[in-house]
């Protein structure tokens, strides 16, 4: 993992990784190996995928970090808002909303403006 994108983890995530750099260096290794599979998914695509996979794990942490890298690579706002509202049928409606809350307190989007 880059260097600057190391500054955004949780200040305690950053203290495990001085802690223990060579478990951290093998879980960023794996994570490395897996996103570059060749006839995989491709790199963007992916960023979609593992905030799913977040917002299913109900992982709020996870569900902020996803939401921050896809926008990143290039996703709109309602692409990701979209993600959020497909778990409606899998997650139900409580747990769909609160990935929306989560996935919001990124893109503060929802509390500010109303979907047509």
């Amino acid at each position: 993992m880059k260097e600057d994108m190391k500054k955004e983890l949780p200040g305690f995530l950053q203290d495990v990784i001085k802690k223990y750099p060579k478990i951290w260096d093998s879980f960023d290794a794996l994570g490395n190996s897996i996103s570059e599979l060749p006839g995989g998914i491709d790199k963007k695509s992916q960023h979609l995928v593992k905030l799913g996979i977040a917002i299913g794990a109900g992982r709020e942490g996870a569900v902020h970090s996803h939401t921050r890298r896809a926008k990143q690579a290039g996703f709109t706002n309602e692409q990701i808002y979209h993600t959020a509202l497909l778990a409606i049928t899998t997650l139900g409606w409580p747990g769909a909303v609160a990935t929306l809350s989560w996935i919001d307190d990124e893109l503060k989007e929802i509390k500010t403006k109303k979907a047509a």
